[in-house]
């Protein structure tokens, strides 16, 4: 098997080509086939794989970056199922390898790429807002989780707390600050073209098709990326401390459990907000939109897991 590495080097303040100088020599003593094609800004590697899979053959991809980068990735593929993916954690939040199971060091995740336990035939998301499609691998949402994602985006904090590898407490942070200056929205909620469900101060609501989230909040313990079916949640119609009581208990599910916490399982969903909010594709911020609409593609991805 030929393998073709997609490295976003600037991953985790630059910790992604770091571990690509150790990977790439093992790859060498191993005497694996490989190339190697290096990003050098944002949206460089749907670029890059846009025009490798251009051809029409199949290809084996292995993204060594964050949750960013595999959505770029899966972004450029022309086609899905000519793919296979493999994937080497590198990122801040790695929800991907964390809905998979997929070890985060970097030794173990390329061991899992080279002798894989199971190829699994993954689904993949589809955002569509303002006439627009953007694919995505673990969640899209709007409302509280994508302003977060938004202004992780630019946080001088991110890259901080990167460097003393605890950039998963970017999330957290992010998320006490925009708790208490974001305020919530009347949405209506439209299940598989049913009758629309109303909600009141909604704070945020998401479609995923893996169950974590945001750097580790298990937002939707039953999702599943193989089953067919997106789960969405949306929180709505709380005191703003209690959500910030439920927010540590997402870490572990329990905050399903609660009043105010709706989770819906569907093929296609569409979300209407009274006014414009923050817009996500795993975590990748997207212009502020009123509508958006998620389903997944009829074609699945093939992703090498343990």
């Amino acid at each position: 098997m030929r393998y073709t590495f997609i490295v976003n080097p600037n991953s985790r303040s630059g910790m992604g080509g770091m571990i690509w100088e150790v990977i790439e020599p093992e790859l060498i003593k191993k005497q694996i086939e490989y190339e190697c094609y290096r990003t050098t800004y944002p949206g460089h590697a749907t670029k890059l794989v846009r025009q490798i899979t251009s051809d029409g053959c199949e290809h084996t991809l292995v993204v060594l970056g964050g949750d960013g980068t595999v959505n770029e990735v899966i972004n450029g593929i022309e086609n899905v199922e000519k793919v296979i993916l493999g994937y080497i954690p590198t990122g801040s939040s790695n929800d991907f390898a964390r809905g998979l199971g997929l070890p985060k060091d970097p030794d173990k995740a390329l061991e899992v790429v080279l002798h894989p336990g199971q190829i699994k035939k993954m689904d993949v998301g589809l955002l569509t807002r303002a006439g627009k499609e953007r694919r995505f691998a673990v969640s899209t949402g709007i409302g509280f989780d994508a302003a977060i994602c938004h202004q992780a985006a630019v946080s001088g904090l991110k890259v901080l707390l990167n460097r003393l590898k605890l950039g998963k407490l970017t999330y957290v942070g992010i998320a006490l600050n925009r708790l208490f200056h974001d305020k919530p929205v009347e949405a209506e909620i439209i299940l598989d073209e049913g009758e629309p469900k109303k909600y009141k101060k909604v704070y945020f609501a998401a479609a995923m098709n893996h169950p974590y989230e945001g750097g580790g909040f298990y937002f939707c313990p039953k999702a599943r990326s193989d089953d067919g079916m997106l789960d969405v949640i949306v929180i709505s119609n709380l005191p703003k401390l209690v959500v910030l009581l439920l927010l540590p208990t997402a870490y572990k599910g329990w905050h399903v459990h609660f009043p105010g916490i709706s989770v819906m399982r569907c093929h296609k969903v569409c979300i209407r907000t009274k006014r414009a909010l923050a817009v996500h594709t795993d975590g990748e911020p997207v212009f502020l939109r009123k509508e958006i609409k998620a389903e997944l593609l009829k074609e699945k991805i093939r992703v090498l897991t343990v």
